[in-house]
Formats: structure tokens, C-alpha cells, sequence
């Protein structure tokens, strides 16, 4: 263990000196002022989990033996006993140890707590949103944190080299037009129907910045590992299975949300119901789809059927051609919300927000006509940079977080 400790300094110390963003996620403050003993990061690939946590282990300013970042899929870690290593590590008089990939790790969730129990280290972790990291057993003890996609005003800061506020959702409902005129002024010529569009198209993922042209194939690789390496792993899915998880993706792509029953799915794919369900709940816990109830099921068991999409508009693009308009809005007014907010669908507009707010999403000409009578109705609305009255731009909902 004392070869392999040697190993990974050395791992450690060419990690810390490669190329990575300046820009801090939201995430990066929040975690630096957690006082957790073990802290866990969890998120779909790409979204910068790795890059997080080196600029964290960057901002200790620790000597480097008391330090050290390691990743769970580098072969030197094969069959490595996680907690062996991090006793090793704290007997050499390391403090905190950055633990990459940790669902790589054999039995990963009894080593972490038998080092909460029994080293005095702070272990700060990362893991694939595929794994059930975010269960009642295991977060008793640590302090979880989900890394969302970039928010739209994520993207724009990447992009402008500025800063820019978030937003409650209360704020935005109540203030939109200041709040609005607020952003696009500091936005100064920049146009942000522009910017929102390139969003749509390319800018969920920070490994967009590294080649824009390349991104799509970016893209369509980090889909393919998320089936064939995370799902086919962790769930032991037979590969011509994984093929059937793509084609389920793609059907979403293509189909209107309020065209997926279960039975036209199963119908369409030739899968039973009974596996459409299981693949269902796959596909969203790797992210790469979200599935919204319809707002009946808060009170009784009804048989309604649920609303699909995919995670986000980048994924939308990328495994459709020419994605429906309806679909792209509704895909990205949903993914913005549920970070932060209950999100179910109603038979009467598109969604139901905190069981409180209902949105229609749509174009310039959508009217109040199905909700007219609702004092807590608004519309979300596409191609507009400024709204009026119950009238809200769409991208403002990217200012969430």
C-alpha cells in the first residue's frame, strides 16, 4: 500500500498541474464553506465534477503531502481497497483526500462510512448520478451536493467573462420586467435571445468550451459512455439491451412529450411495459431524461400518464435533427426549474410549479385563454426580451441558479 500511496502522489501531484477553467460553479462556494467531515458530489458526466474538485484541492493551499486527489477508474486502483488506501494515506499525515469516480471503488458506500467512523481525514468525493447516491442511508453521514447542467446564466458568465445574479423564483414572478432590464443591461450590447440560442444549442455542458465544432461528437460520446459504460456496469445490462436504451432516447427525442404513454412507447420500441418502466428510471438517474407527473398523483394513485424529455436541449439537438419548437421550450423551462423546484404537469397548462405556480410555455401568440380565471397563471414566453404583466420571458428562467 505504501508503493501505491507513492503512485498516487505522484498522479496527484500531474493532476494539479493541468489546464482547467477559472470559472467557479455555485457549487465551489458552497462546498468550500461546508465543515462536513465527508462531502459528495454527484451529477451526470460532464458537468464538471472532476473540475470542481480540483479547483477546490487548488484553493486549500496545503503542502502537498497532506493532500491528494485520486480517481477510482485509473487501473492502478483496481481492486484497491478504498478505506486501506485512505488509512495509508492518514497515517502518512494526509488531511484531505479528493476521491474522483468513487463508484469505480468496490463496496465504495461501507468503505466511505467506515472512514467517517474510524479516520481522522475529510474525504471529498464525486460519483455518477447513475448510482443511488443520494439514499437516506447514505446521507445521514455526509453532505451531499448535486452538480446540475450550466444554468443559461452560467453559460452567459462562461462566455461574457462577467458576473451575473440569481434569482428566486418569487423574484422573477413578481419583478420580471426589472429583474429583465436589470440583466440585459449588464449584458451591455450583447445580445440575449442570441445568447439563449446558442445556450439551446451548445452550452449545458462546460466541455463545450474546449471545441465548439466538435461538440455534438462530444456530445454523442459522453451519451454512449453513460449506456454502455455507466448503465451497462452498474445495472449488468446486456449490450443489445443498451441498444434498446438509445433507441428509447431517440423516440423521446422525436415524439411529442404528451404522445409518450407507456403503451405507445412499448409499442414503438417492442418493449413490455414492465422493462420500459425499469429503463425509464435508468435513463433518469443517469440524467440523460426527466419525467414529470401529472399533478393528480400528488393526492391519489391514478393511472396518468407521466410527461418525458430529455434532460436538456443540448441532448435534444444532439440526437435530433430538427427538434420540435415545443418540445426545445418546454424541455429547457423544465430543466431549469426542477433543480430547485416540485415540477408536475397539469391538464390544464404545461406545468405546476411548487403546487402553486401554473406555467404555459410557448411562442408570442400564446394567450391566457385555458386560465384565464387564475390569478396565479403566467406564461412563459419564447423570443421576447422583455414581458408584461403575466407575460415572462422564457430565458429569464435560466437565472434560477
Amino acid at each position: 500500500m505504501s508503493s501505491l500511496l507513492e503512485i498516487a502522489v505522484n498522479l496527484s501531484a500531474n493532476k494539479l498541474t493541468q489546464q482547467i477553467p477559472d470559472y467557479k460553479r455555485f457549487l465551489f462556494y458552497d462546498i468550500k464553506k461546508s465543515e462536513s467531515k465527508i462531502i459528495g458530489i454527484y451529477g451526470a458526466r460532464g458537468v464538471g465534477k472532476t473540475t470542481l474538485m480540483i479547483q477546490l484541492l487548488r484553493d486549500l493551499n496545503l503542502p502537498l503531502r497532506e493532500t491528494i486527489y485520486i480517481s477510482c477508474d485509473h487501473p492502478v486502483f483496481s481492486g484497491v481497497s478504498l478505506f486501506d488506501f485512505l488509512e495509508e494515506f492518514s497515517k502518512k499525515g494526509g488531511k484531505i483526500a479528493f476521491v474522483d469516480e468513487v463508484h469505480k471503488a468496490p463496496e465504495f458506500q461501507a468503505h466511505l462510512k467506515s472512514t467517517y467512523d474510524f479516520l481522522d481525514i475529510k474525504v471529498i468525493f464525486s460519483g455518477s448520478s447513475v448510482v443511488q447516491m443520494a439514499n437516506p442511508d447514505f446521507t445521514r453521514r455526509f453532505s451531499m451536493y448535486r452538480l446540475p447542467a450550466l444554468s443559461l446564466r452560467e453559460f452567459i458568465e462562461l462566455e461574457l467573462n462577467i458576473s451575473l445574479k440569481n434569482y428566486l423564483l418569487e423574484e422573477i414572478i413578481k419583478n420580471h420586467q426589472d429583474v429583465a432590464l436589470e440583466i440585459i443591461r449588464e449584458l451591455n450590447k450583447e445580445k440575449i435571445l442570441k445568447l439563449f440560442g446558442d445556450y439551446l444549442e451548445y452550452g449545458v455542458y462546460p466541455f463545450y468550451l474546449e471545441d465548439k465544432k466538435k461538440f455534438k461528437d462530444r456530445l454523442s460520446d459522453s451519451i454512449n459512455a453513460t449506456l454502455y459504460t455507466d448503465l451497462a456496469e452498474l445495472y449488468n445490462i446486456h449490450p443489445e439491451k443498451i441498444v434498446t436504451l438509445k433507441k428509447l432516447l431517440t423516440t423521446i427525442a422525436v415524439s411529442e412529450p404528451l404522445e409518450l404513454s407507456v403503451e405507445n412507447i412499448a409499442s414503438v420500441t417492442g418493449i413490455s411495459k414492465a422493462t420500459l418502466y425499469k429503463y425509464i428510471d435508468y435513463l433518469s438517474r443517469a440524467e440523460l431524461i426527466m419525467y414529470i407527473q401529472n399533478e393528480a398523483k400528488r393526492f391519489k394513485s391514478i393511472r396518468k400518464p407521466d410527461k418525458l424529455y430529455l434532460a436538456n436541449t443540448n441532448l435534444l439537438n444532439a440526437l435530433c435533427l430538427n427538434a420540435k419548437k415545443g418540445t426545445m421550450r418546454e424541455t429547457f423551462f423544465a430543466s431549469m426549474l426542477r433543480y430547485r423546484h416540485s415540477l408536475y404537469y397539469s391538464n390544464k397548462v404545461d406545468f405546476l410549479i411548487n403546487e402553486k405556480y401554473l406555467f404555459k410555455v410557448g411562442g408570442k401568440n400564446k394567450d391566457f385563454s385555458q386560465v384565464k380565471n387564475n390569478r396565479n397563471s403566467y406564461l412563459a414566453i419564447d423570443d421576447i426580451e422583455m414581458g408584461f404583466e403575466r407575460k415572462i420571458p422564457l430565458w429569464l428562467f435560466g437565472f434560477l441558479y
